[in-house]
């Protein structure tokens, strides 16, 4: 585990091992929230990556007949 210290601005700096394992970019959002007693970072990721994870479902919609 890796140990970031705070600066006087409020700023810590993810390791590098981290940013690379997470694939974390210079200027990408980052969600932060609290977990218990911990701070979570959690990458933002464009919404072209969600293209295509719903792939072969069933879109079809069951009607009643006098609403078709």
């Amino acid at each position: 585990m890796d140990t970031v210290t705070v600066s006087p601005k409020f700023q810590v700096v993810i390791p590098k091992q981290l940013r690379q394992s997470l694939n974390i970019h210079a200027g990408q959002k980052l969600k932060a929230r609290i977990q218990g007693e911990h701070i979570e970072l959690i990458p933002e990721q464009p919404m072209t990556t969600a293209r295509g994870f719903l792939a072969g479902i069933d879109t079809e919609v069951n009607r009643e007949e006098d609403r078709v």
